[in-house]
């Protein structure tokens, strides 16, 4: 399929540069306020095109987040709602979606995608078919994958990456985690960046060596060779993501900074909650809630940001003078965002605005966008609102693919047209994978380890299945300090809420079978006689004014 005549200008949309990083904080760029975070490239990407200010991610984890930006579906839907959960063989992809308008989905970095081994077993398709290589990579045409992760016992080292850092003399089975994820510590001696003690160290590989150089210049080489071939590339950061190690000089940039406070109170640590009892107690919890930790572990972690700006300052560079920035539809986001203390918890897996608040900065190069160029939207959007858009903006049709995408593209905010507002987002968190689990009482349950999230302008509710449910005024408590869930004033809007949520619940996409034209081609009067099924007309009389659509 072509672009429409829409599209179809000077600066149609022809390619996709789909970035995200893992683990990056919404607030955590010079072009939202940060007040010392230098990031020129990605602000750069705000002052020509839209930054969505209360983007939120679908689920509060790598695995089920990037899922949903990947099928458009919520996390309900999809169902792989934490790592390493496969995702069904039935689910279709981004991969999927665009491949049926022409332009192949490619990966170079991270998917966090779990193939659903089983279900190829069970239907008997070969392991090294080219079926089995699309569904087992999400999709994605793998120019390189690489979840970093190592050396976690189910994943395997035989990365590209490996060789490559073996070829410039770093040796062994998994340099990795050996150089580019170590450092050496003030004795000199090989301390993995793993231990949040090493964070202030370098890593052992130079810059021009990392995971983030690597993954940019494999970006590039892509890029350049494409040609005028169309394509949708996903170029996928492993960092900010632990390891907490950065290659000099970005481990020591912001050393000498004063590392602003974290958002906490001692009153959240009174909570009756089991489940936030249990995640302040955790070992990660207790761990990033040290002071010293967050002096140490967060100036590297914006030291890995502002590399990875400084590498997407090449690729950029690169696509100007390729002459491939005047037709490519850029998205600069992340899969979830970090604690790093606040709240008095660490990493993710929870549902305050820290984790599933992300950043979202969408560049569209046509005509039509001109109008919103370098604004900042307020609008409540979605992960699983970047497929659709996608699929739009490169000349697809969504309305063919509603029993699958639960997402609504954002190409009419992009060019100035509000559309129709979006009420609440909805994010879902699934801690029953976590040590911390065991601090909870109810261990019979592993199902019931849960929680829905759903946000309006106003308010942020929490459906938990284990414990009570939660309640924050985003109004007066921006910062969601404090459960107004048992206020008596606020007992009609809980039950509101709590409606809203009930509603979304019974209108997921399960039927991913059944079509919007196919319900209304059936439903249409005649239909049923017209195809030879003539019940309930007495004669032939009734029978001919049936087919003509007269009696239903």
């Amino acid at each position: 399929m072509t672009p429409t005549e829409e599209q179809a200008g000077e600066s149609q949309v022809q390619n996709v540069l789909f970035i995200m990083c893992d683990q990056l904080r919404w607030d955590a760029l010079g072009c939202v306020g940060h007040p010392f975070l230098d990031s020129p490239n990605i602000d750069a990407l705000a002052d020509r095109g839209v930054r969505f200010d209360r983007a939120c991610v679908n689920g509060a984890v790598c695995g089920s987040s990037r899922m949903s930006y990947y099928t458009g579906r919520y996390v309900v839907s999809h169902g792989a709602r934490w790592n390493q959960v496969p995702l069904e063989v039935t689910q279709k992809t981004m991969g999927d979606h665009l491949r049926e308008i022409g332009v192949p989905a490619v990966l170079v970095g991270k998917t966090h995608m779990q193939a659903d081994e089983e279900a190829r077993e069970r239907l008997a398709i070969p392991a090294n078919s080219p079926e089995w290589l699309f569904l087992s990579e999400c999709g994605f045409t793998a120019e390189e994958h690489d979840d970093g992760l190592h050396p976690d016992q189910r994943v395997k080292a035989d990365l590209p990456y490996n060789d490559f850092l073996r070829s410039n003399g770093f040796t062994g089975d998994n340099p990795w985690h050996t150089a580019a994820n170590s450092v050496l510590d003030e004795n000199g001696e090989l301390c993995s960046g793993w231990l949040l003690r090493s964070a202030p160290f370098p890593a052992v590989v130079p810059d021009e060596l990392s995971e983030t150089a690597y993954m940019t210049d494999r970006a590039i080489e892509f890029i350049r060779t494409a040609g005028d071939d169309r394509w949708c590339l996903h170029l996928s950061y492993i960092k900010p993501h632990w390891p907490y190690v950065a290659s000099d000089p970005y481990h020591a940039l912001y050393a000498g900074e004063e590392m602003p406070a974290p958002n906490r109170t001692d009153s959240e640590l009174e909570t009756a909650h089991p489940v936030l009892r249990a995640l302040h107690k955790s070992r990660i919890g207790k761990a990033m809630s040290r002071p010293q930790t967050r002096q140490l572990v967060l100036p590297t972690y914006l030291g890995l940001i502002k590399q990875i700006d400084d590498h997407l300052g090449r690729l950029f560079a690169e696509m100007d003078r390729l002459g491939k920035t005047k037709d490519t539809l850029i998205v600069f986001t992340s899969d979830h965002g970090e604690y790093m203390g606040d709240h008095w918890m660490g990493e993710k897996d929870w549902i305050n605005e820290e984790v599933v608040r992300v950043p979202m900065i969408v560049v569209d190069p046509r005509s039509q966008a001109d109008v919103t160029r370098g604004t900042v939207s307020n609008e409540l959007v979605e992960a699983i609102d970047l497929l659709p858009t996608f699929v739009e903006a490169l000349g697809g049709e969504n309305e063919t693919r509603t029993q699958w995408l639960e997402g609504e593209s954002l190409v009419s905010l992009l060019h100035g047209d509000p559309g129709a507002e979006r009420d609440f987002v909805v994010c879902e968190a699934d801690w029953g994978f976590l040590e911390m689990s065991h601090h909870v009482t109810d261990m019979n349950a592993p199902r019931k380890r849960r929680a829905t999230m759903l946000r309006t302008d106003k308010y942020k509710y929490v459906l938990s299945e284990i414990g009570p449910n939660l309640l924050y005024d985003l109004d007066d408590d921006p910062e969601e300090q404090t459960d107004r869930i048992a206020d008596p004033t606020l007992q009609s809007v809980v039950s509101e809420l709590h409606e809203q949520l009930f509603s979304w619940f019974r209108n997921r996409r399960h039927d991913t079978t059944v079509t919007d034209r196919m319900i209304s081609a059936t439903s249409e009067p005649g239909s049923t006689a017209k195809r030879g099924i003539p019940i309930g007309y007495w004669d032939e009389e009734e029978l001919a004014a049936g087919k003509r659509g007269e009696l239903y």
